[in-house]
């Protein structure tokens, strides 16, 4: 017996709006070792400039994927990773959801 349509809360859509983008799923990236990061050492190695990157970390902190601290003059960047559970949470829920879909299927073939 199948599980009913998932139920996805609206706080998700924002988290995946925010990743949806390329270069700010980078920044996510860079920022998952753990270790605080200033604009510098997160546009280090890149083509985009300082004020893109504080663009993107500040459209990832209104989804509440990143937060910062002041550090002196600097702000530090850093992954907030219970945001990303509960996307992690909405994604294996629809996989769930699927793989129940798909097994309804087959007992329904193979009868």
């Amino acid at each position: 017996m199948s599980r009913s349509r998932p139920r996805v809360t609206p706080d998700v859509a924002p988290i995946f709006a925010a990743l949806g983008d390329e270069t700010r799923l980078g920044l996510v990236a860079r920022l998952s070792g753990g270790e605080p990061m200033s604009i510098t050492t997160l546009t280090e190695g890149t083509d985009v400039t300082r004020q893109a990157v504080t663009r993107h970390l500040e459209v990832l902190s209104d989804a509440g994927l990143v937060r910062s601290t002041r550090h002196g003059r600097e702000r530090l960047w850093r992954l907030e990773r219970a945001r990303l559970d509960v996307a992690k949470r909405s994604l294996d829920q629809i996989s769930r959801w699927w793989d129940d879909k798909l097994a309804d299927l087959k007992a329904s073939v193979e009868k």
